[in-house]
């Protein structure tokens, strides 16, 4: 039975992201969800979280991520974020999370290899140390006070494999560093001023002035929306300035409507969905991705697997809530804490999940090359 048979509470989404998931879901043919499959992996999900709660502070644990929450750092959060995307290597041959090829892109920093979305934090960290001012926006925005070969310099790799997409890399830091200097001011702040401490509205700004963040397809005649790195960049501010006091008497991390942001469809939380089975796939999907086939930007197979992982995570999170309006008093950690609930809270603890299995999930994760993901 699928989903389309839940009484699950119905929300009227206010993010357009949630509304393309919940269309992609009803016309999916490839992908589905089960009631039960729901329930399954809410239910595993739920006591999981009370064990090893997710918050806020769980970000700044990272000593790679900012640990001050000043100005510095949200234009450091919007490099990063600008650039998150497609860090998986072609030489990694087993789909086993934690298995790397030695010979994939690395960066070394501070006696120690990174790789994945580690390196590129690394690496930006890497060029900070030595006095290049990389996420100072009017900088990466010139040509002549940073080169192209300066930018590949900085993402060098320890190994013979090179950052994937590079030259899209450049591009993207080029056109985002000229948007903030001539529209914002030259930094990422006045985005966040300019929302008013609402996450969708922010949302907004980030997709209708920043192309590289403007994640689309088509599907049946519709434009379907994901925004993936967008909400990601949102989530990061709010993890690192939430409760942080501004010269404004705002904290930049503070938005009344944080939960409206949706899950960050990439392609390792689909595949630790559909362990869980809160996602089922089709048999030729299945073999398609048995075969390392290499899907393309905005398929049919690409955007059922992204929309229906966020619809999941939907109605995971309102079984989770519904769970813990009925255990009244019981909805702490095992350290006492309030225990709360958000999809991007669901998306850390299930990422967090696929990446630390000592063991192969059941499903190949999808492979595409892509500046969204």
């Amino acid at each position: 039975m699928t989903t389309k048979n839940i009484c699950l509470e119905e929300i009227i989404p206010g993010n357009p992201v949630l509304e393309s998931a919940k269309f992609i879901f009803e016309h999916s043919k490839d992908v589905q969800i089960t009631k039960e499959g729901i329930y399954n992996a809410a239910n595993i999900i739920f006591e999981k979280m009370k064990q090893k709660e997710y918050s806020v502070k769980h970000w700044k644990m990272n000593d790679l991520h900012p640990q001050k929450a000043d100005e510095a750092a949200i234009n450091w959060i919007f490099l990063v974020d600008l650039l998150n995307f497609s860090f998986w290597s072609d030489l990694d041959k087993e789909d086993i999370p934690g298995y790397t090829s030695p010979d994939r892109y690395t960066v070394f920093y501070n006696n120690r290899s990174y790789t994945g979305y580690w390196s590129l934090c690394a690496a930006i960290n890497r060029a900070l140390q030595k006095g290049i001012p990389i996420t100072t926006p009017d900088f990466y925005a010139s040509k002549e006070r940073l080169s192209d070969l300066e930018i590949k310099q900085i993402f060098k790799s320890e190994t013979s494999e090179d950052i994937p997409l590079l030259e899209e890399r450049i591009e993207s830091i080029r056109q985002a560093g000229k948007i903030l200097t001539e529209r914002f001011n030259g930094t990422f702040a006045t985005c966040i001023q300019q929302a008013n401490q609402s996450s969708l509205k922010l949302l907004t700004i980030i997709v209708e002035n920043f192309p590289s963040f403007r994640d689309e397809a088509s599907f049946l005649g519709r434009t379907v929306k994901f925004y993936k790195r967008a909400q990601i960049l949102i989530a990061d501010i709010w993890y690192c300035y939430n409760n942080q006091n501004t010269i404004f008497g705002l904290g930049y991390g503070t938005f009344h409507d944080i939960d409206e942001i949706t899950m960050f469809a990439d392609y390792r939380v689909p595949q630790a969905l559909h362990h869980l089975q809160a996602l089922s796939y089709s048999p030729f999907l299945k073999a398609t991705l048995d075969n390392y086939t290499l899907l393309e930007n905005g398929s049919q197979l690409e955007i059922e697997i992204r929309g229906c992982s966020i619809w999941a995570v939907e109605l995971i999170r309102r079984h989770i809530t519904q769970k813990l309006l009925s255990e009244d008093g019981k909805n702490e950690t095992e350290d006492n804490e309030p225990l709360r609930v958000n999809a991007i809270l669901l998306d850390y603890y299930i990422w967090d999940f696929a990446s630390s299995s000592k063991t192969a999930l059941n499903v190949k994760a999808h492979r595409i090359r892509s500046i969204f993901y």
